[in-house]
């Protein structure tokens, strides 16, 4: 379960949202683990609050460079000082804000790689997209680039999360069956390329609430969440791990 935060946080309030978090998240089975992908302001917050705890934090984007004259961004390497575990890469609002390409997302994967950190790549089709029945053919091309950019031990490193970009932030998720058939077919790629597909966790991330969780989390290719706006909700946060803990018993 690995919460994204997205541009939300202010000091006082990621105060009582992480420790709140830390407090819980002790008592679930070691089965499920918990991370919390923070703005980069508050890496050393994250840090300093969680490093006692199960909880492991990380931040949302990383450059595609090691260093140099790139004002604004941020290396793999100084994510990697603040005690980071996970990076995001890939997802849908950097793809279309940003404009970022496959081959873009799979140089930052390999740069989290080399920083001892785990990618979180994210893959994941628009409404039109689905609507024309290409969504496999959309996630095959932003996956290919990943993995053709690494080899099988390095795929075995990384998380994939599946987010249907038609269901992020608007209320509506993705059916079941749905979301199982493209978790399916990611692990079908994997597997193709000498990985041992089954070591490497796919998420969901299409507006996961407490409502919908354990439904989802049932289906056999769905090992977790990407959570985005009820991650910054201790409570659901909450339902939705233990949602995960109750498939797992």
């Amino acid at each position: 379960m690995v919460g994204n935060w997205k541009m939300h946080g202010r000091i006082k309030e990621n105060a009582a949202l992480l420790t709140e978090v830390a407090a819980w998240a002790s008592a679930l089975q070691n089965d499920v683990h918990v991370g919390v992908c923070v703005p980069c302001p508050y890496l050393a917050q994250s840090q300093a609050l969680l490093s006692e705890s199960v909880v492991r934090w990380g931040i949302q984007d990383v450059s595609a460079h090691t260093h140099g004259a790139y004002t604004g961004e941020v290396a793999a390497e100084m994510a990697a000082d603040f005690g980071v575990t996970y990076v995001i890469v890939g997802h849908s609002e950097r793809r279309a804000y940003h404009r970022e390409s496959p081959e873009l997302v799979a140089e930052k994967a390999r740069r989290a790689l080399d920083a001892r950190l785990t990618p979180i790549v994210c893959v994941g089709e628009t409404l039109e997209q689905r609507e024309l029945g290409s969504p496999e053919r959309v996630i095959a091309e932003q996956l290919d680039a990943v993995l053709d950019a690494m080899t099988a031990e390095q795929v075995a490193s990384i998380v994939i999360a599946y987010e249907p970009v038609w269901a992020i932030g608007t209320g509506k998720s993705a059916t079941a069956e749905q979301a199982q058939d493209v978790h399916a077919f990611v692990r079908s790629k994997l597997a193709k390329t000498g990985a041992a597909a089954d070591v490497v966790p796919v998420l969901y991330g299409g507006s996961v609430k407490p409502e919908n969780a354990q439904e989802l989390f049932a289906q056999q290719d769905i090992d977790g969440g990407l959570i985005g706006g009820a991650s910054l909700k201790s409570k659901d946060f909450l339902a939705i791990c233990q949602a995960a803990q109750t498939v797992l018993q």
